[in-house]
């Protein structure tokens, strides 16, 4: 798999795995011990449902990384 640098991701759109348009990526969580990534932070789009996802205090949706299937020029999540 090709690297991809963490500051090339920043912004970048996100969508579900059934098309939906789900938002903005924001960041990205890891675990200071193990150096896994936890979460990407998403900031919705207005009109999302967002049922799938746990939120933030800010309303911004977090997505566990297992649920990534994609990122080319956007990134693609199960949903």
């Amino acid at each position: 798999m090709a690297e991809i640098l963490a500051e090339n991701l920043s912004g970048k759109s996100v969508t579900g795995s059934d098309g939906a348009e789900l938002g903005m990526l924001y960041n990205i969580t890891m675990d200071i011990d193990s150096g896994r990534l936890e979460h990407l932070i998403i900031d919705p789009n207005e009109h999302i449902d967002n049922a799938d996802f746990d939120t933030d205090e800010q309303g911004r949706l977090l997505v566990p990384i297992g649920r990534v299937q994609a990122v080319k020029d956007h990134m693609i999540v199960e949903r």
